[in-house]
């Protein structure tokens, strides 16, 4: 499965676009250099090899069970937000008119909340515009990577016995047990404290947008074979990161495009983004 980074590749596309006609994006006034945002904490996670489970829904002969996993390797590093976006770094965007208003908390050092996959995708594009670097949603590998030990494995370790009640109960004392506790209102910025990797609050109370689609895939009819032999991406539908993983529509607010998934963005949804900085090295080549 290959990580998608569309953000950046219509990143690079206007850099070579603009560095064409002459313009650098790294070039700046001293009045638009005083208008950048502050600098922006990040983590650098160091490369590694990880075992990660699949995301979205795999079917074995009909049925429903957990997802295969598979050995990730990172060969280079890559830098991750420290702390999810903000809601006032959020605001400057919406004052700027690149960014619709957010659905959730709109001010304050809490991080934004009800924002769709579009609003983060244009977050990403303006803060790509404002500071020169490429920044853009991370994938879920990169997010499971990030977690650490934070990540939550959504399987349930349930043999087949034929009976589809079973699992769909075990999903559902799983998922309850995880809202028993719940605490919806987002908390400042550093409230859940570091992992292991040094990121903020991964895992808390609010999710985090990604690049990945969903996935529907049918696997080999021998349990022994994990491979996927027939599958169908869903992009109209991304995984969601957090205390564990889901799958959102990008939500279209706007009922009159014709899409299904009119609606308001979750309360507990927001943004965390990476620094693609080998995208930038490449960029800067071109300068």
């Amino acid at each position: 499965m290959k990580a998608r980074v569309p953000a950046t590749v219509a990143f690079v596309a206007a850099a070579l676009a603009s560095a064409a006609s002459g313009f650098s994006i790294f070039q700046h006034s001293a009045a638009q250099t005083a208008e950048r945002p502050a600098p922006i904490e990040t983590v650098t996670v160091a490369p590694g090899t990880f075992t990660y489970r699949l995301p979205g829904e795999y079917l074995r002969n009909g049925r429903p069970v957990d997802a295969p996993t598979r050995q990730v390797t990172f060969r280079i590093g890559f830098a991750i937000m420290k702390y999810q976006v903000s809601a006032d770094a959020y605001a400057a965007c919406v004052a700027d008119g690149a960014c619709e208003t957010a659905d959730g908390r709109t001010s304050g050092d809490v991080p934004v909340t009800g924002v769709s996959h579009r609003d983060a995708e244009a977050y990403a594009a303006w803060l790509s515009r404002r500071t020169g670097e490429v920044w853009r949603l991370p994938t879920d590998e990169e997010w499971s990577f990030a977690a650490a030990e934070r990540l939550h494995d959504d399987a349930l370790g349930l043999a087949d016995d034929g009976n589809p009640a079973t699992r769909w109960l075990a999903r559902y004392r799983s998922e309850a047990a995880g809202k028993a506790d719940r605490d919806p209102q987002p908390k400042p910025l550093g409230h859940f404290g570091a992992n292991s990797r040094g990121v903020f609050d991964i895992a808390g109370n609010v999710w985090d947008w990604t690049s990945t689609c969903y996935l529907h895939a049918t696997l080999a009819l021998d349990a022994t074979r994990p491979a996927v032999v027939q599958s169908v991406e869903n992009c109209g539908v991304r995984v969601v990161d957090g205390r564990h993983r889901g799958y959102m529509s990008t939500f279209i607010r706007d009922g009159k495009s014709g899409g299904c998934a009119a609606g308001l963005a979750p309360d507990n949804l927001g943004i965390r983004l990476v620094r693609d900085e080998s995208a930038l090295v490449a960029l800067l080549r071109w300068q």
